[in-house]
């Protein structure tokens, strides 16, 4: 049987708290998603483990014999994970950082040579954060941070300075009406089906990211939902709605059958750093002010680049922020 950890800690949790809303607030989940996990788990199992009722919520016989198995072991796997962490935060260890999307990547590659220079005994390793859980990886301690586009607001993770800004496109099928025109307003997107995001995603991230209401007010059209940004762009070039993104988007995704029209008048989107807030090392640190002095370098690179295609070029500019 193919083990989910998100599963087993839902459960675990919620075998705690009896009580689903506790739950999802404990894991930085909505509660569709923790009763989702659970309904997972009791189908692997072939059983019920929670009786369920409109006032209570009770462990079953087989639910308590499963969480008095499963406690002490995940908790010695936690606990080993911890005692690892611990031992690899010194500048000799290895850091673990995620990316949001091909822009924060190249930032994150290219801060990562940087360091190597400086810093031969510091390992990095780099991997993409998913678009459908933004911060879960990074909470399970499986990196040590992650750059990342904001906004950002979590109790228990620390966001550092703005270190890029880039403006918004908008991906729309290439036959779209849209498509031949020039910049469009936030507004024109009530008339179409935005794309949204399908997964453990904040409400205010979601607002800012995939909006429901245009700054009048006026509803825009919800679209499909999608985990994935390849994803998107299928549903994009198959007319069955637009997507809202960084203005990078042409330079990294362009494809047959997409279309990238500037957006003007919108906030634009920016990007930097998260750890955990106990989570702090000498390695963090060292990665924060490598990434600052690459992002004043690249910028323009980008811009550079991007303008020499045949897509909108996006408007990457370095904030007035200073290195943590």
């Amino acid at each position: 049987m193919r083990v989910d950890q998100n599963e087993l800690r839902s459960f675990l949790v919620l075998a705690e708290e009896l009580h689903f809303g506790r739950t999802a607030e404990r894991l930085h989940l909505s509660r569709a998603r923790v009763s989702q996990l659970i309904q997972r788990l009791e189908r692997r199992v072939g059983a019920p483990l929670f009786t369920r009722t409109s006032r209570r919520v009770t462990l079953t016989v087989l639910g308590a014999r499963l969480r008095d198995d499963l406690e002490p072991h995940y908790r010695g796997i936690q606990e080993a994970l911890t005692r690892a962490v611990s031992a690899g935060r010194t500048i000799g260890g290895t850091l673990f950082v995620g990316f949001s999307t091909p822009l924060a990547g190249e930032l994150v590659m290219r801060t990562t040579e940087r360091l190597r220079a400086g810093h031969p005994e510091l390992a990095v390793e780099v991997c993409e954060v998913p678009l459908s859980d933004p911060y879960g990886m990074l909470r399970r301690g499986e990196y040590d941070l992650q750059l990342t586009d904001f906004p950002a607001r979590e109790a228990d993770l620390t966001r550092g300075p703005t270190l890029l800004t880039e403006s918004r496109v908008l991906a729309v099928a290439t036959g779209h009406p849209l498509a031949g025109r020039g910049p469009v307003t936030l507004e024109e997107l009530a008339g179409v089906p935005l794309l949204t995001v399908e997964g453990s995603v904040p409400e205010y991230w979601k607002e800012h990211q995939r909006p429901t209401h245009t700054p009048r007010g006026i509803p825009i059209g919800q679209g499909p939902a999608v985990t994935n940004v390849q994803e998107a762009l299928t549903l994009v070039a198959g007319g069955k709605g637009v997507l809202l993104a960084g203005a990078h988007m042409p330079l990294y995704h362009g494809r047959p059958g997409v279309t990238y029209v500037p957006v003007e008048g919108d906030e634009p989107l920016g990007y930097g750093l998260m750890w955990r807030s106990e989570g702090s090392s000498r390695a963090i640190e060292l990665f924060a002010r490598a990434a600052h002095e690459v992002a004043r370098d690249m910028a323009p690179d980008v811009g550079h680049h991007t303008r020499a295609g045949r897509s909108p070029s996006p408007q990457v500019v370095i904030t007035a922020s200073r290195p943590a």
